[in-house]
């Protein structure tokens, strides 16, 4: 599969530049840390307090990672933020976030690490005026080789 540099932000202006991108990993994100705030952050936007991501010394003494560990929503959360690090979609009157399929969580997240996206195009279609796009979005952990997830994300584009 051929592929475009790491960290350097893909330009997208019309549907015929985004087809030439498929079948292609076109980049990937900064690396974000996961830290303790946001997870708590999380847990009290989403009502989930479950222990493994909130009490530290809870999770230190009796949780398999031996710390919190980020809310697996937390980490698909992230994809529009780390998304736009990595592709600028131009010239568009609206953009829906339509869906995500296939999604598989390989690897917890632990407190104080970090992540960044890997996207590579699966498939642009042109459906009558609305671009459908699907993208593998794959969330790398910083020193590990198992990624945290890998699934496709479904976006919509309605050019100018």
């Amino acid at each position: 599969m051929v592929g475009r540099p790491e960290n350097i932000m893909t330009i997208i202006n019309n549907f015929n530049e985004y087809k030439s991108f498929e079948g292609q990993m076109i980049g990937t994100s900064e690396w974000h840390l996961i830290d303790q705030d946001q997870i708590n952050r999380f847990a009290e936007a989403t009502l989930d307090y479950q222990w493994i991501h909130t009490d530290k010394l809870r999770a230190e003494n009796e949780g398999p990672f031996k710390s919190t560990i980020a809310h697996g929503y937390l980490l698909l959360s992230l994809i529009p933020y780390l998304w736009k690090q990595i592709a600028d979609v131009r010239n568009v009157k609206m953009e829906i976030n339509y869906g995500i399929e296939n999604f598989k969580f390989g690897q917890a997240v632990p407190v104080d690490h970090e992540v960044k996206l890997q996207a590579t195009i699966r498939s642009v279609t042109n459906l009558k005026g609305t671009v459908k796009v699907i993208v593998q979005a794959k969330l790398l952990i910083k020193d590990q080789l198992k990624a945290a997830y890998t699934g496709d994300v479904i976006f919509l584009y309605h050019f100018l």
